[in-house]
């Protein structure tokens, strides 16, 4: 199987202490932890959102490390999608224009991409008729629900179709139902071959994932994969028992 993230001794000061672990394609990874056990901080430095302080991280093979911060932002920008809890959509735009926005910036960015404006908008058309959002592209930020809004983030993540899919929180914001449709999206999404690495403080949302590691003090401490065999029931059993065991 290839792999697609590779985190060796990485090292954020006083936050990440020397983790390493490795991201499959097509897996679907949670990060958990107790609050201020270092995930976000984990997660937006694997990214390339920040830079460590020691240690290595390469996206299919590319060293992330190893790149300027031009050359870091172009790389982002081409091959990962983010997906923020906080959302951060542009409010003087509309949904359609939101979503638009990382394929325009990667056509300015490399020239070598050839995609015209209406064939940027036909592909985030496609997308939010996939993840059931279709007829929301000239609604403003504030005209639609937060779980609305969250799959359009996720669209927009897709956009440049992404090597890996970062989620930082992706249902933090949102009540249960909301959450539940946004966890069916990645689910669904993942299931088609997106590979996707999340931060998730919610047992329910981290048991649909394939595997989870526990972050304790900014060192994985614990690990645990799931048979997708089994009901969502006796997965969220199976992680809250193992959470349990390491004192959640």
């Amino acid at each position: 199987m290839c792999t697609v993230l590779k985190v060796e001794n990485l090292v954020k000061k006083g936050i990440i202490n020397e983790t390493s672990f490795e991201v499959n394609e097509g897996e679907m990874l949670a990060i958990m932890g107790p609050s201020g056990s270092g995930k976000s901080t984990l997660l937006y430095n694997v990214s390339g959102m920040d830079s460590p302080d020691s240690g290595t991280v390469s996206i299919e093979n590319h060293e992330m490390s190893a790149m300027s911060e031009d050359e870091k932002a172009r790389f982002r920008l081409l091959n990962i999608g983010f997906v923020f809890q906080q959302m951060n959509m542009l409010k003087n735009l509309n949904i359609l224009d939101n979503i638009m926005l990382p394929a325009i910036q990667a056509v300015k960015e490399a020239k070598i991409l050839k995609r015209s404006k209406d064939e940027i908008a036909l592909d985030a058309k496609n997308l939010m008729n996939k993840l059931s959002i279709s007829d929301l592209g000239d609604r403003m930020v504030t005209e639609v629900s937060g779980g609305q809004l969250q799959r359009a983030c996720i669209c927009r993540s897709l956009m440049n179709k992404p090597k890996i899919l970062f989620a930082d929180e992706p249902t933090g914001a949102l009540n249960r139902s909301a959450s539940d449709e946004v966890m069916e999206t990645l689910v669904s999404l993942n299931k088609e071959g997106t590979t996707i690495l999340m931060v998730t403080h919610d047992s329910r949302m981290a048991s649909r994932c394939s595997r989870i590691l526990y972050l304790m003090d900014g060192q994985i401490t614990g690990e645990i994969k799931l048979d997708r065999d089994l009901d969502l029931k006796q997965r969220e059993e199976l992680v809250n028992n193992w959470l349990t065991k390491l004192e959640w």
